[in-house]
C-alpha cells in the first residue's frame, strides 16, 4: 500500500516524530510504501508529493517543525474539493491518507472521508484543546518553554519591582496558561474559560506587590475579561475563518497599571511557543501515535484518528474528536485559584 502522510496547521514540536514512526512501523512490519505532501493540503490539492524513504527518517524524531512543511490551506478552496483531490491520489497511485493536524485539519479530514476518501488522522494540537484524546504531542513542549520564558521573566520583574504580563498561546482553551502558569508560581492566571473583572485582577496584584512580590499574571491569548463579548482580535481571519489572536497582554497592561499605580510590562511568547525541540514526553507519545497511524489504515479504519486515553493509543471517530473542545474544568481553575494573589 502507498501512504501519503500530511502535516497541516501550525507546526508543532513532535510532528517529525510522528511521521518516523508512521514510516519505520509501515516499511518494517507492513511493507508499505510512502510519500510526503509538501505543506499540507497544498500538496494534496497540487499533487506536489515527495519520496519518504526510510533513511528520510532517520534521527528526526529530535527535530522541531516538520520536514514535509505547512500550511493553513483549506482543501475545499482554490481549485481543491474531493473530485480534484481524488483525480491526484489517483494518478500518483496513493491509497490512502494520514492527515496530522488540529481542529480545522481533522474537520477537513472528516469531509473528505465523508466524500470517500481514504483518511486517517493523528491530533496535533499545541493548544491540548482537542476532545477524544487525553493530551496531544507537543502541549508538553510548548508549557515546558512557556514556563521557562516565565521564570526569565520574574527575574527581570523582581529586579525593577514590576508586574510581568506573559501571554501564552490559548485559542479557546487555557491548558498551556494553567500548566505554566502553575508552574512558574503565577499570582494569576487568565484563561478563555473563566471571565475574571479589571478590578479582581488588580486586587491579586496589589495583594502580591503588598507582600514584597514582583506580581506575576499569565494570560491565555483568547482571554476575555469580564467587560469584553468576544476575544481579542485585529489581525483579521484565518484561512478557516477563524481570527487570529494575540495582544490581549498588551490591553490589559496599562488597565492594572492604572489601577494599581504598579509599573506593567508584558511580554507575548507567540511562534516560540511552537519552535525547537519537542520534550521527551512529546517524542515518544507523537512516535507512538505515529505507529497507531499505520496500524488504522492497515485495518481500513477511514474517518477515525488516534488519541490517547491514559497511557494507551485508542481509535476514534473524526466526529467524536471534533465534536467538542477539551475545555479547561472549573475544578482545575479552582485548584490553581487558591493560589492567587
Amino acid at each position: 500500500m502507498k501512504i501519503g502522510i500530511l502535516t497541516s496547521g501550525g507546526d508543532c514540536p513532535g510532528l517529525n516524530a510522528v511521521i518516523r514512526g508512521a514510516v519505520l512501523k509501515g516499511i518494517a512490519i507492513k511493507g508499505h510504501e510512502f510519500v510526503g505532501f509538501r505543506d499540507g493540503w497544498r500538496g494534496v490539492v497540487q499533487g506536489d508529493v515527495m519520496d519518504i524513504p526510510r533513511t528520510m527518517v532517520r534521527g528526526i524524531a529530535k527535530q522541531g517543525g516538520t520536514i514535509l512543511g505547512t500550511s493553513r490551506t483549506n482543501p475545499f478552496e482554490n481549485g481543491g474539493g474531493p473530485d480534484v483531490i481524488k483525480d491526484n491520489l489517483d494518478r500518483l497511485g496513493i491509497d490512502a491518507i494520514i492527515a496530522i493536524g488540529g481542529e480545522g485539519t481533522l474537520a477537513a479530514a472528516k469531509r473528505l472521508t465523508d466524500a470517500g476518501l481514504k483518511i486517517v488522522g493523528v491530533p496535533k494540537t499545541v493548544d491540548n484543546d482537542l476532545d477524544a484524546t487525553d493530551y496531544s504531542f507537543g502541549f508538553d513542549t510548548a508549557v515546558h518553554i512557556a514556563t521557562e520564558a516565565i521564570d526569565r521573566l520574574r527575574t527581570t520583574g523582581e529586579s525593577h519591582h514590576r508586574c510581568m504580563i506573559a501571554e501564552v498561546m490559548g485559542r479557546h482553551v487555557g491548558w498551556i496558561a494553567l500548566h505554566a502558569g502553575m508552574a512558574a508560581g503565577a499570582h494569576a492566571i487568565l484563561i478563555p474559560e473563566q471571565k475574571v473583572s479589571i478590578e479582581q485582577v488588580a486586587q491579586w496584584v496589589k495583594e502580591a506587590h503588598a507582600r514584597g512580590r514582583a506580581p506575576l499574571v499569565v494570560v491565555a491569548e483568547g482571554f476575555v475579561p469580564e467587560h469584553m463579548d468576544s476575544p481579542h482580535s485585529e489581525r483579521g481571519l484565518d484561512t478557516f475563518g477563524r481570527p487570529r489572536m494575540g495582544g490581549i497582554a498588551d490591553q490589559l497592561a496599562p488597565e492594572l497599571e492604572a489601577r494599581t499605580g504598579i509599573e506593567t510590562r508584558t511580554t507575548i511568547l507567540g511562534h516560540v511557543q511552537r519552535g525547537g525541540v519537542p520534550t521527551a514526553y512529546d517524542r515518544v507519545l507523537a512516535t507512538r501515535l505515529g505507529m497507531a497511524a499505520v496500524h488504522s489504515v492497515a485495518e481500513g479504519r477511514w474517518g477515525t484518528m488516534v488519541g490517547l486515553k491514559g497511557t494507551d493509543i485508542e481509535q476514534v471517530d473524526f466526529q467524536e474528536a471534533l465534536g467538542k473542545l477539551k475545555v479547561v474544568p472549573q475544578r482545575r481553575y479552582d485548584e490553581a485559584a487558591v493560589l492567587f494573589g
